[in-house]
């Protein structure tokens, strides 16, 4: 038989990939590796930007393909498709959280073993979760799904408290906190992750908490282990350390397994492996919440130094593919310590390299060094490091891991606070103002945005750094969930920033990333930025461009947008032309012999159908840039072709570094919008990385206000087109064809329509 003939081995469908964390880039390497061991091919699915930023998984996989597994549907027919031509996995996995809907709706796609897609979506949904588990007979606590606050006040005025807040589809522990009454309310609701979507309150349960690990074999649940939890005290949830197995009485470990079989199995999960939390109350075991893929917290590396000879991926594998599946004993414990020093500045760290190289650490990880900031603890993702031991028993394991964590000693600077009221006031206004006039683009008209203001405020009163930015709810954008999350980001700044900063836009930046990775919003973000960096530039008496080492940016010469539905004007301006409408034949037949630069922009408006109907219109006018013209990116290299001469661009959805270097590699050019990205900081890395590539570059807005459109224009030495005329629909500002920056003053420069005039 010749090699082309043979069969090739089997394949496994790894969905979803690992996350950025170290954590989830191990659990999906140990995935792959076992797949390998096996004999299976691998092949692994992740969005652009997660699979740029995770190379070990990408190494460790045998292809990789962009896929977001957000989208349960998208992810499930591309797999479709590439199993009708004739590349068909037959293994559909997942490591990730997020990722188990996707897992079983692409397992259901292709006809193989997985769980129900209704029943993935149960668990993630976690009020249908306690719903289902109610009815089975199952004790739970009150919960209820909440629209707002007032549905929030109305639930603790009618259940006894405490309580928890929580997200209603969420992962470690982000966004959870408890509350003891309605005046610890607003807190909690302003640090959930998404203030428009809708949130869970549910009484508090007091007792010990557990997590039970297990696998699916011949689709029935399988018990690996008992773990028992430590948390930090409320009123976050952050655990602190685990040990398996726990130390419960037989009679008690056994009710815990019973009780755990049959909760999953009315909920209808019968595929891969689970973890399922649950508190021993005084009135008996009360469920929490169930996953579909293995616990958190180095789970995975202590269970197989537990149960030695486990392999917890591959028994997934061969529970698929046929091969006897048998589970080890129990025959030693392992535990895990997560380092907890207290927030402020680490000026040291000593006897890190002893924990180390001790002979019993199954795994070490410490993310701080001299220099870094430590924010304090609100969920999983603030841990700043782990020691993960084996030891014969549970005791012995959960007193070394505790030893080893306490002998490594951290120096830390408290955050200046600075006397005589040094660090600034924060103070946030929301004001609602209607446009100059309507803005159409090819998925929705604009009528109204929100003004959003933060103001760091010395004792004196006067404004000492300014942010100010327009939140347009038709982007999903809500101005008063913008103005808790920046006003509870940069109260949490403002004292380790208030006194002498030796690099404080480097702090600025460490922080800022630290409010990225915790899920605070690219507007709140950018506003938090806009004013700490306009504080440093006012106190170093430069404009912010200087102060950031940008080069000067002159005059910004600017597009003339146009909506759809406007006239097209005719007086030589650059145009940007706004298309996906169902006039886009007319439009680009009447732009025929317009004597200025053309720039098109179709908002992702166009299929390929839409694309072969424009393409003849398109490629006789040659514009100078064609921005965002379809939804699927596949057709971007028919497109560069058709278009030799044309800068093409992509902007919706380029909102990270990742997301810039997927644009200039599939397009060859990107449009940045600090909106997106988060402010200056985050948008510079993207610029600069199109920069040393030759890619096309455009710095683009939404409808911002004036001040927002000055800051984004601290770029524009760095951009080849400037789109920054977004502030002529919010405010009375003149529509010009250009304007410099007044740069005589401090801080962020004001807007100059003509010499020696600022507006």
């Amino acid at each position: 038989m010749s090699p082309s003939s043979r069969t090739p081995a089997p394949e496994l469908l790894l969905v979803g990939g690992g996350g950025a964390m170290t954590l989830s880039v191990d659990v999906a390497v140990q995935a792959l590796e076992q797949a390998h061991a096996r004999g299976l091919r691998t092949h692994v699915t992740n969005t652009a930007d997660t699979l740029a930023a995770t190379p070990a998984v990408a190494a460790a996989a045998g292809a990789t393909s962009a896929v977001d597994f957000a989208d349960p549907a998208a992810t499930a027919d591309w797999a479709a498709a590439r199993a009708a031509s004739g590349q068909r996995s037959a293994v559909v996995f997942g490591v990730r959280e997020m990722a188990q809907e996707a897992v079983a709706a692409t397992a259901r796609a292709l006809g193989l073993p997985g769980n129900p897609h209704e029943s993935v979506r149960r668990i993630r949904t976690k009020d249908a979760c306690r719903s289902a588990l109610a009815a089975a007979g199952f004790r739970q606590p009150a919960v209820r799904l909440c629209a707002d606050e007032a549905e929030a006040r109305a639930f603790l005025a009618s259940s006894a408290g405490p309580w928890v807040v929580k997200p209603r589809d969420g992962a470690d522990s982000a966004g959870v906190r408890k509350v003891g009454g309605a005046a610890e309310l607003p807190g909690a609701l302003a640090e959930l992750p998404d203030r428009t979507a809708p949130f869970l309150v549910e009484e508090f349960v007091e007792g010990a908490e557990y997590s039970v690990e297990g696998v699916f074999v011949d689709g029935r649940p399988r018990v690996l282990a008992v773990t028992a939890k430590e948390k930090l005290e409320p009123p976050y949830f952050v655990e602190i350390g685990h040990v398996l197995p726990a130390g419960l009485p037989e009679g008690t470990r056994r009710e815990v397994e019973d009780t755990v079989t049959r909760a999953l199995t009315a909920l209808e999960l019968s595929f891969g492996l689970f973890h399922v939390e649950l508190w021993l109350t005084a009135r008996g075991i009360v469920l929490g919440e169930v996953h579909a893929r293995i616990g958190g917290g180095w789970i995975h590396r202590m269970l197989p130094y537990a149960l030695p000879g486990l392999e917890l991926y591959g028994a997934v594998y061969d529970d698929v593919l046929g091969t006897p599946v048998e589970l080890p004993a129990a025959t030693r414990a392992a535990a895990t310590r997560y380092f907890a020093p207290p927030p402020g500045r680490v000026t040291a760290v000593e006897g890190w390299e002893e924990v180390r190289a001790h002979p019993a650490v199954l795994y070490a990880e410490l993310a701080v060094a001299p220099g870094d900031l430590i924010w304090g603890y609100r969920s999983g993702g603030d841990r700043v490091g782990a020691v993960v031991v084996g030891a014969p028993t549970a005791d012995e394991a959960r007193e070394l891991a505790r030893r080893l964590v306490e002998s490594v000693t951290f120096t830390v600077e408290a955050p200046e606070t600075a006397p005589d009221g040094a660090a600034p006031r924060v103070s946030v206004t929301v004001e609602q103002r209607p446009l100059t006039a309507s803005f159409q683009i090819s998925h929705m008209t604009i009528e109204t945005v929100d003004i959003v203001r933060l103001r760091l405020l010395p004792s004196d009163g006067t404004a000492s750094g300014e942010g100010e930015i327009a939140a347009d709810i038709g982007y999903g954008q809500d101005g008063s969930a913008i103005a808790a999350e920046a006003e509870a980001l940069a109260s949490v700044l403002a004292p380790a920033l208030a006194g002498p900063v030796a690099d404080p836009v480097a702090a600025l930046r460490a922080g800022l990333d630290k409010a990225h990775a915790d899920g605070v919003s690219a507007p709140a973000r950018m506003l938090v930025e806009m004013a700490f960096l306009d504080r440093a530039a006012r106190t170093a008496q430069v404009p912010v461009w200087r102060l950031l080492g940008l080069p000067e940016p002159g005059r910004v010469h600017l597009l003339h947008t146009v909506p759809i539905g406007d006239p097209i004007p005719r007086d030589g301006r650059p145009l940007k032309i706004k298309l996906g409408g169902p006039d886009d034949e007319e439009v680009l037949r009447s732009l025929a012999g317009v004597d200025a630069p053309l720039i098109l922009d179709a908002n992702r408006g166009w299929d390929r159908q839409d694309w072969e109907r424009v393409r003849p219109l398109v490629t006789a006018l040659a514009p100078a840039v064609l921005e965002d013209p379809v939804r699927d990116p596949a057709l971007l290299p028919e497109i560069r072709a058709a278009l030799p001469r044309t800068a093409v661009l992509l902007d919706e959805g380029v909102a990270t570094p990742a997301d810039a270097e997927f644009a200039v590699r599939a397009a060859g050019g990107l449009n940045v919008k600090l909106m997106r990205f988060g402010g200056i900081l985050p948008a510079l890395t993207a610029l600069t990385t199109a920069t040393d590539q030759g890619a096309g570059r455009m710095l683009g807005c939404f409808l911002e206000p004036p001040r927002a459109i000055a800051y984004a224009a601290q770029l524009a030495g760095l951009s080849d087109w400037s789109d920054l005329d977004g502030h002529f629909w919010v405010s009375d500002d003149p529509a010009v064809p250009g304007y410099t920056l007044d740069s005589s003053e401090p801080g962020i420069p004001r807007i100059s329509y003509a010499k020696g005039g600022p507006a």
